[in-house]
C-alpha cells in the first residue's frame, strides 16, 4: 500500500489517536485508496471502478469469461451454472477434463449443493478460506453443470475471502468457476499487463485494480480425512507459516523440491519456511516462478544458503537448478523424503516404518520406485519391502495411458501369452500394428521400464476395469478408480503372497489381477471390484507393519491422497495394534517433499554431530548422498 498517498481527509483520521483509523493500516477509501478498471480483451479502457464491477457481473450472466485480479493473481471467472461457457474455458485452457475450483456467494447455497460437515464448515469459514473438497449431493439436482467437475463426486468449493470477491459475490448471487489465471502448466499472472498477453486468447474482459501484487500465490486445496483437515495444495493462507523441527540446522539450507507440485523450502534455525505452491516445473515461465521464488525467500528471511538439496532423479528441473549453484550440494531419495516430510510434521523422530506410495520416483537403483516400504533410521533407511515390479510398455507415454499400463500388469501375470489372449486385450483399444509394437517392447525391454509403482498399479486396474483408459491430467485415472466405490463398499479383499525370498519383502500381486478378472466375468460391479482392491493394498500395509514390527507406522506420498485408501489403513492399522500417521497440514504429494528434503539433512546433521567422533559402519542402508 506505500504507493497510495493518503488524500487530507484520511491523512487527518489515520494520526488521530481517537479515531479507530489510527489503528488501522488498510486503506480502501474512494479517493486515495486502490481503483478498478475493466478492460477489454486488447488492453482498452470500458469502464471504472463501481460500473466496473457491474458491468463484470453483467457480463459473468452473459456466459463471458472474465479475468479477474485478486490478491494472488488473477483468477478466471465464468457462469458456473453454463455448461457451455464452462466448456468454452476448458477449450480456451486447454484443460479438457481436470476439475475447476467454484466460488460461492454464500454458505447456504453450499449446503444445497453439497454434503458439509462441522469441520468442512470450519475450513470454509477459516482465516485461510482455503478450497474445501466437498462430496456433491444428487447430480440431478445440482444448479452447477456437468463440465466444471466431470465424472467427479466431489466439489472443490471455496467463499469470498477478497473484499472484490465479497462485492462482486453479492451482486451476482450464483457460484461461478474461479480457476488460476494463467494457461495449462504456467504460474498465475499476477500483473494486469502480462495477464493481457498471457490471457487474451483466453478471457473475454480483465477487471483488473491498481495494488500491485508482489508474488503469484493459488489458493490453498484442502480436504477432511479422519474429521482432520488434510492440506492437498500448500498456498495461500498456509504458506510460508513455518513447520518446527526437533533441532535447528546449523547451515543455512534451501531445499528445491521436486519436479511435480513444486515447493521449495528455507532453513531458519528449528523453523522450516516452506513456499506456496510453485506448480509442475514443465514450461520455462514455471521454471523462472521457481527462481523467483528461491529469490523472494532469500530477501524475506535475509538469508543466503550455504547447502542446498535436491532430488536423486538427474533429469528434474530443481535437480539441475541445485547443480548449476556453486553451493555444497546434497541428494535425498524421493520416497524417503515423503517419508520425513510426514515424520516432520507429526514431530516423529527415530525409527518409523514408512509406506511411500506414489507414481514416480527415482530409486537407489535407478529404477521407478512407488511401492516403498523404508524402515527409518538415525541416518536414512532401510528399504524393507516393496511391490513386485511390472514393466511400463512407451516409459512416459504409459503415464497417460493407462491401458499401456494395464497392459504392463497383464503381461506380468500372464507373460507373452496375454498378447493373444483377445478376450482380455479387446477392453484395451489397440489396433493390431500397435499391440505388435506394445508386445516387443514388453519382450525385449526396450523403451518398457520396470516400475513397483502402486500409482501406476491404480493406473492398470482402472484401465482393467474399463474405467479410464487415457488421462488428460495427473491422478485422473487412480482418482476415477476411488470415485466409483462411492457408497457401495464391502469389506472383502483379495489374495496376495509376500515373498520373503530375498533380502526385503516382495508384495505379489498376480493373485489380486486374478481375483479382478475373476469378479469381473462374474458380473461383480467396478464399486465392488475396487472397494476389494483398496481393502488389499490396506490389508498389505498391515501385514507388512506385523511382520517388520514398528510401532509407528507413517502413510505418505501421492496415492495418500485418496480418502478411502487413508482411512482403511488407519483402520486396519490400527485394529492390528499400531500407531499410524499420515499428512494434515504439509501435503502427502510432491508439495511436501522440499520440508523431506530438509528433515533428512537435518538428521544426519544432527547423527555427523553427536558421532563426529565415531565411525560407524551401514550394512544395507541408504542414506542421503
Amino acid at each position: 500500500m506505500k504507493t497510495f498517498a493518503m488524500c487530507p481527509k484520511c491523512a487527518g483520521e489515520y494520526k488521530n489517536p481517537g479515531d479507530r483509523r489510527f489503528h488501522a493500516q488498510p486503506n480502501a477509501c474512494p479517493v486515495c485508496g486502490p481503483h478498478m478498471e475493466l478492460w477489454r480483451h486488447d488492453g482498452s479502457l470500458l469502464l471504472q471502478n463501481h460500473e466496473a464491477l457491474l458491468e463484470t457481473a453483467d457480463a459473468l450472466r452473459s456466459g463471458k469469461i472474465v479475468a479477474v485480479k485478486g490478491i494472488g493473481g488473477f483468477h478466471l471467472m465464468v457462469d458456473a451454472r453454463d455448461d457451455r461457457a464452462v466448456k468454452r474455458l476448458r477449450e480456451r485452457k486447454h484443460r479438457d477434463e481436470k476439475p475447476f475450483a467454484t466460488l460461492f456467494p454464500s454458505d447456504k447455497q453450499v449446503c444445497d449443493e453439497c454434503l458439509v460437515s462441522a469441520s468442512e464448515q470450519r475450513l470454509l469459514f477459516s482465516p485461510a478460506s482455503p478450497i474445501v473438497l466437498l462430496e456433491r449431493k444428487e447430480k440431478s439436482r445440482s444448479m452447477i453443470a456437468e463440465s466444471v467437475a466431470p465424472n467427479n463426486p466431489w466439489l472443490g468449493v471455496m467463499l469470498p475471502y477478497a473484499p472484490l470477491h465479497h462485492i462482486l459475490m453479492r451482486e451476482l448471487k450464483f457460484p461461478v468457476v474461479a480457476t488460476s489465471g494463467n494457461a495449462s502448466d504456467e504460474p498465475m499472472c499476477t500483473d494486469e499487463k502480462d495477464a493481457l498477453g498471457r490471457l487474451r486468447g483466453i478471457a473475454d474482459l480483465f477487471l483488473v485494480h491498481n495494488r500491485p501484487i508482489a508474488c503469484h500465490v493459488d489458493d490453498s486445496v484442502v480436504r477432511v480425512v479422519l474429521e482432520k483437515e488434510q492440506v492437498l495444495r500448500r498456498a495461500r493462507g498456509y504458506a510460508p507459516l513455518p513447520v518446527t523441527i526437533d533441532r535447528g540446522l546449523k547451515t543455512p539450507t534451501l531445499a528445491v523440491g521436486g519436479h511435480l507440485k513444486n515447493t521449495v523450502a528455507m532453513s531458519c534455525g528449528r523453523n522450516i519456511f516452506i513456499s506456496q505452491h510453485i506448480g509442475d516445473l514443465e514450461t520455462p515461465e514455471a521454471l523462472q516462478a521457481f527462481r523467483e521464488v528461491i529469490r523472494d525467500f532469500q530477501d524475506l528471511y535475509d538469508e543466503s544458503p550455504r547447502r542446498i538439496v535436491c532430488d536423486m532423479h538427474p533429469d528434474y528441473l530443481s535437480t539441475k537448478f541445485a547443480k548449476s549453484t556453486e553451493i555444497p550440494l546434497e541428494h535425498v531419495q524421493h520416497h524417503y523424503a515423503h517419508v520425513a516430510s510426514c515424520m516432520a510434521e507429526n514431530e516423529l523422530t527415530g525409527e518409523v516404518l514408512g509406506v511411500s506410495w506414489d507414481g514416480t520416483g527415482y530409486g537407489l537403483d535407478g529404477k521407478i520406485w512407488g511401492g516403498e516400504f523404508l524402515k527409518t533410521t538415525e541416518r536414512g533407511f532401510h528399504r524393507v519391502a516393496t511391490f513386485h515390479s511390472f514393466r511400463l510398455p512407451g516409459g512416459e507415454k504409459a503415464i497417460k495411458e493407462p491401458r499401456r499400463t494395464g497392459l504392463g500388469a497383464l503381461y506380468e501375470v500372464f507373460g507373452p501369452e496375454i498378447l493373444r489372449r483377445k478376450d482380455l486385450l479387446t477392453r484395451f483399444g489397440f489396433m493390431e500394428k500397435e499391440l505388435g509394437l506394445l508386445g516387443t517392447m514388453l519382450q525385449s525391454g526396450l523403451n518398457s521400464p520396470e516400475t513397483t509403482s502402486v500409482g501406476r498399479l491404480f493406473d492398470a486396474v482402472s484401465a482393467i476395469l474399463e474405467l479410464r483408459q487415457f488421462t488428460s491430467f495427473e491422478g485422473q485415472a487412480a482418482m476415477e478408480l476411488e470415485f466409483v466405490i462411492r457408497g457401495h463398499g464391502t469389506d472383502e479383499s483379495y489374495g496376495y503372497v509376500i515373498n520373503e525370498s530375498s533380502p526385503m519383502l516382495i508384495i505379489e500381486w498376480k493373485l489380486m489381477i486374478l481375483g479382478i478378472l475373476d469378479d469381473q466375468t462374474r458380473g461383480l460391479p467396478a464399486s465392488t471390484i475396487s472397494a476389494k482392491f483398496h481393502n488389499t493394498l490396506a490389508d498389505i500395509v498391515a501385514e507388512v507393519a506385523r511382520r517388520i514390527e514398528v510401532p509407528r507406522v507413517v502413510l505418505t506420498g501421492g496415492c495418500f491422497q485418496n480418502k478411502y485408501l487413508t482411512e482403511r489403513c488407519v483402520q486396519q492399522l490400527v485394529k492390528s495394534g499400531f500407531r499410524p500417521y499420515w499428512h494434515q497440514r504439509v501435503p502427502p504429494n510432491d508439495g511436501g517433499i522440499s520440508l523431506g528434503q530438509m528433515y533428512a539433512v537435518s538428521r544426519t546433521e544432527q547423527q555427523s554431530t553427536e558421532h563426529s567422533t565415531r565411525k560407524e559402519e551401514f550394512t544395507h542402508e541408504f542414506s542421503i548422498g
